[in-house]
């Protein structure tokens, strides 16, 4: 997929500038699809020559005019084409996780470290998605947001994008809880809880060592 329909399908919230979009972009297309602001400057002009959409200028005091975008007919029937082809399927390509594979042979320390960091992201998009769901809902249920909105796809992707960084956010939990229980076999400090047998941390420590 180009950024091109995902430019289409943002303008059918109406019309925006390309700063407009920029922030669209920033916030809530973020989670599928990414472009920086020259991008969809680029892209904007493209879309325009080729009649998908049309600008008009903004006067503007102590200001540039500014150009401000909508969908031609022209651009909703190439979106609803596009809407009608199956996508390819995706793939993952994630650089961390080649680190992770070969975590065995890299310093403990370290690798906690990048996981960590990673679930700190996660978490701070999680809060990001969490607030944009709140002024989507505007104190709806979600029952009754899907039922009555007038357009349902802006909220079905940030459906995607929270139960996506939820899931990294348990994956980074779970790979951290692996990598201290097994720092902790090597170093010896697990044998004393396990050897004591009081406390939970007598049956976490008690399988040291193995993965799940």
């Amino acid at each position: 997929m180009s950024l091109k329909y995902a430019i289409l399908a943002a303008l059918l919230e109406g019309e925006a500038s390309g700063y407009d979009l920029a922030k669209v972009f920033d916030v809530s297309v973020a989670n599928f699809w990414s472009a920086t602001p020259q991008q969809l400057y680029r892209e904007l002009d493209r879309l325009a020559g080729e009649g998908l959409v049309a600008a008009r200028v903004v006067q503007q005091e102590r200001r540039p005019n500014k150009r401000i975008f909508r969908l031609t007919e022209a651009g909703r029937k190439e979106l609803r084409t596009f809407t009608e082809t199956p996508p390819r399927p995706t793939t993952i390509r994630d650089e961390l996780l080649v680190k992770v594979q070969a975590v065995d042979q890299a310093d403990p320390d370290t690798a906690r470290t990048l996981v960590a960091e990673r679930l700190e992201w996660a978490r701070a998009k999680l809060a990001g998605y969490e607030r944009l769901r709140d002024v989507l809902l505007d104190g709806r249920s979600e029952e009754q947001h899907l039922a009555e909105a007038d357009r349902i796809g802006p909220y079905l992707t940030l459906m995607r994008g929270r139960m996506f960084e939820q899931e990294n956010v348990r994956w980074c939990e779970r790979v951290l809880e692996i990598m201290e229980r097994r720092g902790a076999a090597r170093d010896g400090t697990g044998s004393g809880a396990a050897q004591d047998g009081t406390g939970s941390g007598a049956t976490r420590d008690s399988g040291a060592g193995q993965l799940p």
